[in-house]
């Protein structure tokens, strides 16, 4: 992106998904290994009635974004608050959206609010996050 359009009240949309095999990744490299994620037995008996994915995984896309597409390469993650409204499923569509709250051109730091929907529109996860965009040269 270039990076003079990175301002107050920009916008970026990412539409994606999750394999199983990518909870499994997840599982994998984080070490949570709950049946909810990965036992179709186990989480019949929950009150989602099948398998989710880890909300951290859901919550990586964020990162994804900032550090390659919004505001993109050279970004710095320096906070991140998430609320998890609903669960999410693999083989499912959902969108990331992220709008520009606040800017402080001095230090380069920006507030971005950070919002997952299903394609019901429905929120699944929201938060803000606190970044370090690269100097616009």
């Amino acid at each position: 992106m270039d990076l003079s359009e990175f301002k107050v009240g920009s916008e970026f949309s990412y539409s994606f998904s999750f394999s199983q095999d990518d909870v499994l990744t997840f599982a994998n490299a984080s070490g949570d290994f709950n049946p909810i994620h990965l036992d179709d037995e186990f989480a019949k008996t929950t009150i989602f009635k099948k398998k989710i994915v880890h909300g951290f995984l859901g919550g990586s896309v964020f990162s994804k974004v900032f550090g390659t597409l919004f505001p993109g390469s050279g970004t710095i993650y320096i906070k991140q608050s998430m609320t998890f409204y609903k669960p999410m499923f693999v083989d499912q569509g959902y969108v990331a959206k992220f709008k520009v709250i606040e800017i402080d051109s001095i230090k380069n730091k920006a507030l971005v609010s950070t919002e997952i929907y299903d394609n019901e529109n429905c929120l699944i996860i929201g938060g803000e996050a606190l970044i370090k965009y690269p100097i616009i040269v």
